[in-house]
């Protein structure tokens, strides 16, 4: 934890005492320099610079219970030592937190005080177009219909939380409320082999992700253009489609997660639609990559109405159409026929790209790729007699590679003999029940 956020909290009881102290008529006490000097604490905290006064009081209100369970029932004990309830301070019990939880209600009587105006200024700091929503980092829980608003309790995100208390944005892990698993390699594009119409589109995708924010910066284009790039993968498995993206996020820096559709998809009406919510918004304004393979199991086509179940299933494609659209980021579908998605998507995409099986030039380079690095071949394993032979994908060479290595390992002469490359294509044709 940064050493100034000590004195930032120092400044902030400082204020709660003083907002409490004028509130119960204890004594007049000026209030208006602790927004501040709780400023000046945090000025060396990356995480509160681009916030102002106001919001940097919302977010220290809202850290205090990950710090310091009961702070504010100790200062508000030294203004009420008898206790007793204190509606104008707000704050909630959670679930399992035994201690006080601010709330909307307690920005206001801290930023307001009996100001009406001036709490109203401060609700408008939560709405969904401010800054602290947009960006993801602190929102108002939902409450139940009827109850006001601000008496949600303040809420921070884990990664905003994990960026103040141990200096670094920790990424989130896989789990119900995301459904999502981060993709990683330790592959380059000088491992990949791809037909050149397909490198050439991919290169698109690059050019995007490089310059797309110069559109919102564009007096024209800015208010045409919708955020975000879609594109479409397709083609048999193991040309590389998983790979790409995976790489693509890797040159740009950008993380990659591969939407788990198991975890997604619901038999229950609706509960697709929020499991998916759970990933968009939290994919927001990350700078990810969202990676949707076998894309057709979520995106397939509208069927005609003949049941309440079709109904249902055609409002999630319809949910899906504008969910899509409405993501800022790089979002990858990847099928293998493109046929089986709905022509409402395809219509969306900017980019539909093949991925087709490589032809025998680019086998070789693949088998010639896959080569590992500790073994010999021996003397009568021909790669492109196998290149010219086999009509395999890059992820069955690399399978065979596999193979075929473990059995010299095991041998340990350091030889890949030709016998156990092609016990390993006889393997992988067996998969696809093709003839040896």
């Amino acid at each position: 934890m940064h050493p100034s956020l000590y004195t930032a909290i120092q400044h902030l009881t400082a204020f709660i005492q003083a907002r409490l102290a004028t509130y119960l008529g204890q004594e007049p006490v000026m209030i208006g320099d602790y927004p501040a000097q709780i400023t000046a604490a945090t000025a060396e905290i990356p995480a509160f610079s681009m916030f102002n006064e106001k919001e940097q009081v919302i977010l220290l209100l809202a850290l205090m219970p990950h710090l310091h369970p009961g702070y504010f029932e100790g200062v508000i004990q030294q203004y009420l030592p008898q206790g007793g309830d204190f509606p104008a301070f707000g704050g909630v019990k959670g679930n399992n937190h035994r201690a006080m939880l601010p709330t909307g209600e307690t920005a206001q009587f801290l930023l307001a005080g009996k100001d009406l105006a001036e709490r109203i200024q401060v609700q408008e700091l939560f709405s969904s177009d401010h800054i602290l929503y947009q960006q993801d980092i602190c929102w108002l829980d939902t409450v139940k219909e009827g109850e006001p608003m601000m008496s949600g309790r303040i809420v921070l995100s884990n990664e905003w939380l994990d960026k103040v208390l141990l200096g670094r944005e920790t990424l989130p892990r896989f789990s119900a409320d995301f459904p999502a698993r981060r993709l990683q390699t330790q592959m380059s594009w000088d491992d990949v082999v791809l037909h050149p119409i397909t490198k050439e589109q991919i290169q698109d995708i690059s050019i995007w992700l490089k310059h797309h924010a110069l559109f919102s910066k564009d007096d024209n284009l800015g208010r045409k253009v919708k955020p975000g790039y879609r594109a479409l993968f397709y083609g048999p498995p193991g040309t590389g489609k998983t790979l790409t993206a995976n790489l693509l996020g890797q040159q740009f820096g950008r993380e990659v997660y591969c939407i788990d559709l198991s975890q997604v998809i619901s038999k229950y009406i609706g509960e697709t639609e929020k499991n998916l919510e759970k990933i968009f918004n939290r994919a927001e304004h990350k700078n990810w990559i969202l990676f949707f393979d076998e894309a057709d199991a979520l995106f397939g086509k509208r069927t005609s109405v003949q049941s309440s179940h079709d109904r249902y299933a055609n409002q999630e494609v319809s949910y899906l159409l504008q969910r899509v659209e409405a993501f800022s980021g790089l979002l990858i579908l990847a099928s293998n026929f493109k046929n089986n998605l709905d022509d409402a998507f395809l219509r969306r995409f900017h980019a539909i790209i093949h991925f087709p099986m490589p032809n025998a030039e680019e086998r070789l380079m693949i088998w010639e790729k896959s080569m590992p690095a500790s073994l010999h071949r021996n003397g009568n394993l021909d790669l492109r007699s196998l290149a010219e032979r086999f009509e395999l994908s890059g992820a069955s060479i690399l399978n065979i590679m596999h193979y075929a290595s473990l059995r010299a390992f095991a041998r340990n002469d350091q030889q890949l003999h030709l016998s156990e490359v092609m016990e390993g294509v006889r393997k992988e044709l067996m998969k696809e029940e093709k003839s040896f």
